[in-house]
């Protein structure tokens, strides 16, 4: 497996911390986290077309909690 960016490595990281620090990271763990960033990064694009993004970097965080809160 290619050696990760530190970006990269952090995301992965902090997902399996989340999970406990148990498990480790698959590939399907990294095609799950991958779908997620590409997801968040439509939303913080100007996916709509209005040259204006549709969140802003504190409502991603806000869905971040929400999720974790379920």
């Amino acid at each position: 497996m290619l050696e990760l960016s530190p970006a990269a490595q952090a995301v992965i990281n902090a997902a399996v911390e989340a999970g406990g620090g148990y498990g480790r990271a698959t590939p399907v763990l990294h095609a799950r986290l991958a779908a997620a960033l590409r997801a968040a990064a439509d939303q913080l694009g100007y996916g709509d077309g209005s040259g204006d993004p549709i969140i802003n970097e504190y409502e991603l965080l806000a869905i971040a909690d929400e999720l974790e809160a379920q």
